[in-house]
């Protein structure tokens, strides 16, 4: 007998979205939620992220909007040293089963059901049971859209012949024998933090090669910290943004000035980076991963031999005493842009760039405020993932554009004041806390802003003409 109930929402997926969206809606309407998952814990993908993960974020800036994630409080030790605690994997898993059994499940409009897919038209499916339940809802959340995906379920996008040693992250720390060497293949997040992981358990810097098909743009991360400590140099740096952005005579050199003032970071002084995919790294970080002097950069890898690797621009040596460590998995997918609001269905899509819980928490915000569905999706203007440098141009325009939109709404601007996932505009953020000093950097701001968006117009448009 197939199970059938009535929800106001169904929501597909039970990651970060998902949760932060679910925690945003009861807190502000009545409505009952069904929530269904794959996994057996919420959390998403990071059920399977490998165990030396952490967020690129402060944990402040992470999870849902009425919960705090963390302590609050400074590392003291490591390559985050003075800066404010990055939550582990296991910490964020573990919270977000805490939000679920502590806060969702006992409210008593919150239905959860795990190890479950999602068939469409309502029929959900347990996967260990295999038994089918039919929610009749509303309207349905997809949470999953985005599509995060990580190396231990994603297999990697090349040949790996036979007797080739070719392992995800995961298996990093179930290593117990030395090999010739260590081969690290990505160029994007996870790759920086095998390579930081390998030397930071004592490999030679010396005993590790890095492909690196697109060299990337990074962020300082001492510039993206919360609290009042921090206020000023972080609204400083977002004027500054803007500042050079607007004073710029052309693109290229509008990059050049944000390398100069170290508003984006390269690995190499020498390679101009092509790939933005919102990366966060400290000043030491970046002088240890600089310790890895063999970098490849022949393109992507097609193929794994026993004794070549061969790439799009070449090929190199190795042996099968090689570990060769897949970092590919494309967990910041560029998709295609849907309304966010479309009839009795919602897609979860970032409105700021990269910043996904933040995201979903407002589009719930959103949901639970308005009626026209116009407004809504004018509001919810998508900001997609960035993947080269143009999208650097366009993701910077787009945020400040959606924080224009913002900010002259009074419903919203309050809101978000008080937003805890809202590193820009929330209780903690830098123009609430920056002191005297704020003042004068609204105003510059203000002045700057204009010009800076009529300049990153003039570039995207001659870039996409280029491209």
């Amino acid at each position: 007998m197939i199970n059938k109930f009535a929800s106001d929402y169904l929501v597909v997926g039970a990651g970060a979205m998902g949760m932060a969206f679910t925690d945003v809606l009861i807190a502000e309407t009545d409505a009952t939620v069904t929530i269904v998952d794959r996994h057996a814990r919420p959390g998403g993908h990071w059920n399977d992220s490998y165990p030396f993960v952490r967020l690129h974020q402060p944990s402040s800036f992470y999870g849902v909007n009425s919960r705090n994630l963390g302590s609050d409080t400074k590392d003291f030790a490591g390559w985050n040293a003075g800066l404010y605690e990055l939550a582990s994997g296991t910490e964020v898993v573990t919270y977000f089963e805490q939000v679920m059994i502590q806060q969702f499940l006992p409210s008593g409009r919150v239905r959860y059901l795990p190890m479950s897919e999602y068939r469409g038209d309502g029929l959900i499916r347990g996967l260990t049971s295999g038994k089918d339940t039919v929610v009749h809802a509303r309207k349905t959340v997809d949470a999953t859209y985005m599509n995060v995906t990580v190396p231990a379920v994603t297999p990697p996008s090349y040949e790996v012949m036979v007797g080739v040693q070719c392992i995800p992250p995961n298996e990093l720390p179930s290593i117990r024998e030395a090999s010739d060497g260590y081969v690290v293949i990505g160029g994007g997040k996870t790759a920086i933090d095998s390579c930081l992981w390998l030397l930071s358990n004592n490999v030679d810097s010396e005993a590790i090669r890095w492909v690196v098909p697109r060299d990337q743009w990074m962020l300082d991360r001492a510039y993206i910290q919360p609290g009042s400590e921090f206020a000023e140099r972080v609204m400083l740096r977002q004027v500054e943004t803007m500042e050079i952005a607007a004073a710029s005579t052309s693109s290229d050199q509008m990059f050049d000035r944000l390398l100069e003032e170290g508003i984006l970071l390269q690995l190499d002084a020498a390679v101009r980076p092509t790939m933005y995919r919102c990366c966060t790294v400290t000043m030491l970080e970046l002088e240890e991963l600089r310790r890895i002097a063999d970098v490849i950069r022949l393109g992507h890898v097609q193929r794994i031999g026993r004794d070549r690797i061969d790439l799009d621009g070449g090929t190199i040596a190795t042996s099968p005493n090689t570990v060769h460590v897949d970092c590919t998995a494309d967990g910041l997918a560029r998709r295609p842009i849907r309304p966010v609001f479309e009839n009795s269905f919602l897609t979860l899509q970032t409105v700021r760039t990269c910043q996904q819980v933040f995201s979903a928490a407002f589009i719930a915000h959103v949901e639970a405020t308005y009626e026209d569905e116009a407004i809504k999706n004018e509001l919810c203007t998508v900001v997609p993932h960035p993947d080269d440098t143009l999208d650097w141009v366009r993701t910077t325009m787009e945020n400040a554009l959606n924080s224009i939109k913002w900010n002259a709404d009074p419903n919203l601007k309050t809101w978000l004041s008080n937003a805890r996932l809202d590193g820009f505009a929330g209780s903690g953020a830098p123009r609430q806390s920056a002191g005297p000093a704020g003042d004068d950097l609204l105003r510059r701001m203000r002045e700057a802003t204009p010009s800076a968006l009529t300049k990153l117009s003039t570039y995207l448009v001659e870039g996409r003409q280029l491209g």
